[in-house]
């Protein structure tokens, strides 16, 4: 008789949520968090991240009878698992190198109680063969158990597309993998109950991981050679958007839009594969090269704007800023890796005062995390406007007033009526 799956998992941010409360309508699910606040809030039916349908929430969280999901911040809660699931955030460290910190914390948590038989599944990202070469030496460690004889493990990577009501976790296809042929079928079976877009079941867990990092790879090095594009046009005084709509009139271009590259994915997962590559010994050049020019696009927008007031004959010392935008992505509230901090540091080393708009992102976080506070409303004293992230609500603002005002308005997004802007990436 096949024993009935108990699905415990780690980390209730944009990824662990809505598989959470997915799983928990077929099955017996607990959400681990390690931060109480957090999981007082989600019981109280308030998801700061805005990733989860509070109604699914509300319905999963009073399911009974072997269905449904509790969520808890004592560990122990999850005892009673017998698949685990990791979906912790893997950032990288000042020197952009991988940080597994909480990756190994939740592995030393999952290897306290493992059981014979149970399954580890991750779907953090990670650099190929992390799974089996670091995370598994701890899940034995501390459980004391052996890998593939006593419990098993599954990796399928995370496709979470932030602040995106069409792409849901239901709708992406899924890449599924395991650590043996049974297992995998095992893994996949079990995805493939809640992803109704199917799964793709790859041959290793390893094979997995790649996936994931190239899809962002390709996607960064894409983004870096649009970038690369506003760099080379802005010098030849012609437009980059131009220059895209009329490229993009041929069947096979692929329209990708310049502009800053943050968040916890595409900023950061090209890091991961070049640290494996270069611990192999090679140096990735085409991924590192379009990081590097990715990385130099706050500063460019930064300099350019202050070009831009010294022609119009305003002062720089003193003078003020408003940026709108700080979310690393339109509508959406998460600020990990946001790039227009690049812009902010950039403008305050010349001596601006930046005033910072983003109805999206949370205060108390963008204080705590960048030491900065943003303004609750936008005012339009200012002697040059950047628009770094376009939100929707940035399309109600009244910019005919900035611009009879003489700001300088620049939009890194093509995104604010061309008729206003002074330039644009």
């Amino acid at each position: 008789m096949e024993t009935k799956k108990q699905i415990g998992i780690l980390g209730l941010g944009y990824v662990g949520l809505p598989l959470a409360i997915e799983f928990a309508k077929k099955y017996k699910v607990v959400g681990f968090d390690s931060n109480p606040k957090r999981v007082d809030e989600l019981n109280g039916l308030v998801d700061g991240t805005n990733e989860a349908d509070i109604t699914q929430l509300q319905t999963v969280l009073k399911l009974h009878s072997g269905l449904g999901l509790t969520l808890s911040a004592d560990l122990q809660s999850l005892s009673s698992c017998n698949i685990y699931i990791v979906t912790v955030p893997t950032p990288i460290d000042k020197l952009k190198r991988p940080d597994l910190t909480l990756l190994l914390e939740a592995s030393r948590m999952v290897g306290s109680m493992l059981k014979q038989g149970d399954i580890v599944i991750y779907e953090s990202t990670v650099y190929p063969g992390c799974t089996e070469e670091d995370c598994v030496p701890v899940l034995e460690k501390i459980s004391g158990k052996k890998f593939n004889q006593d419990f098993y493990c599954g990796y399928s990577p995370e496709r979470i597309n932030p602040g995106d009501k069409i792409n849901t976790l239901t709708r992406i296809r899924k890449v599924t993998s395991g650590s043996n042929p049974k297992i995998a079928v095992e893994v996949d079976e079990l995805y493939s109950s809640i992803i109704t877009a199917g799964t793709h079941l790859a041959p290793s867990i390893k094979v997995a991981e790649a996936s994931k990092a190239i899809e962002n790879a390709q996607r960064d090095v894409n983004i870096s050679f649009v970038n690369e594009l506003a760099l080379i046009f802005d010098r030849m005084e012609i437009d980059t958007t131009d220059v895209l709509a009329a490229a993009s009139t041929k069947w096979n271009f692929l329209n990708f839009k310049p502009g800053l590259v943050g968040g916890h994915c595409i900023g950061v997962d090209p890091y991961y594969l070049a640290h494996k590559s270069e611990s192999l010994g090679y140096k990735p050049e085409v991924i590192l090269s379009g990081r590097r020019v990715n990385d130099t696009m706050g500063m460019f927008v930064a300099n350019k704007v202050i070009k831009m007031m010294i022609a119009r004959d305003k002062g720089i010392n003193g003078a003020r800023v408003l940026v709108l935008g700080f979310a690393f992505k339109e509508n959406c509230p998460d600020i990990r890796n946001t790039r227009a901090i690049d812009i902010y540091r950039e403008l305050a080393s010349f001596g601006l005062m930046i005033d910072v708009f983003d109805p999206w992102a949370d205060p108390a976080e963008v204080e705590r995390e960048y030491g900065f506070r943003l303004v609750e409303e936008i005012g339009y004293q200012y002697e040059a406007l950047i628009l770094a992230v376009s939100h929707e609500q940035f399309l109600n603002i009244d910019y005919d007033r900035f611009r009879k005002a003489g700001t300088v308005i620049f939009d890194t997004k093509s995104f604010i009526p061309r008729n206003f802007v002074d330039g644009r990436l």
